[in-house]
């Protein structure tokens, strides 16, 4: 069974939003939710970069491990999916995750919130796949259709990369070679501060 990842080719990414756009028409997202975003370095500076940014379905998901109600479960493709049947909106899951993908709808005064959102790689919920109320409560099931996210697919210059976690490994690693700089791709010298050796 393949295992479904995402990465961002920061290289690629021209900070177009049009990952941003497919994701929110896509899934009907409601207003002041963004189940996906594009965060920009250096805005405007010598060396700026931008990239895509949802939920990066983790192996050993730090959200599922601070939810009190465990309403996280992986799926056989490694999509970390949640239920908003059990989900309590305490935001417990915000403050663990490390890419701030989990979103809540604001639905009254004071603060109060509701059932957590999250980019659910365009594979629906707990639900009966492809049925209305999956659709009501997690938007488009397209995995089930047999087609990846959208944001993916509508990432004109292909920054954007989702599927098979190997595949996907093997593309970005023929795009560092095809770029000349090995290991030393951006991000790495930024994150460590260290020098690599091609």
């Amino acid at each position: 069974m393949a295992r479904m990842k995402f990465l961002c080719d920061a290289d690629r990414c021209i900070e177009c939003n049009a990952c941003v756009t497919a994701c929110k028409n896509e899934h009907e997202v409601p207003w002041g939710i963004n189940r996906r975003r594009v965060i920009t370095l250096n805005d405007g500076k010598p060396g700026e970069r931008s990239v895509s940014m949802a939920c990066m379905h983790c192996t050993d998901a730090p959200c599922a491990a601070v939810c009190p109600v465990n309403c996280f479960y992986t799926t056989a493709d490694a999509v970390v999916l949640h239920s908003k049947d059990l989900c309590i909106g305490c935001g417990y899951c915000f403050y663990a995750c490390p890419f701030g993908a989990p979103q809540y709808p604001r639905v009254g005064n004071f603060g109060s919130r509701g059932k957590m959102d999250k980019c659910t790689y365009c594979s629906g919920g707990p639900e009966p796949d492809l049925s209305t109320v999956e659709y009501e409560k997690y938007g488009s099931n397209r995995l089930a259709e047999g087609k990846l996210p959208l944001c993916a697919e509508m990432c004109s210059t292909k920054a954007l990369l989702a599927g098979d976690g190997e595949m996907i490994a093997q593309i970005y690693k023929e795009r560092v070679i095809k770029r000349g700089y090995g290991s030393g791709a951006w991000g790495w010298k930024t994150a460590y501060r260290e020098t690599v050796a091609i």
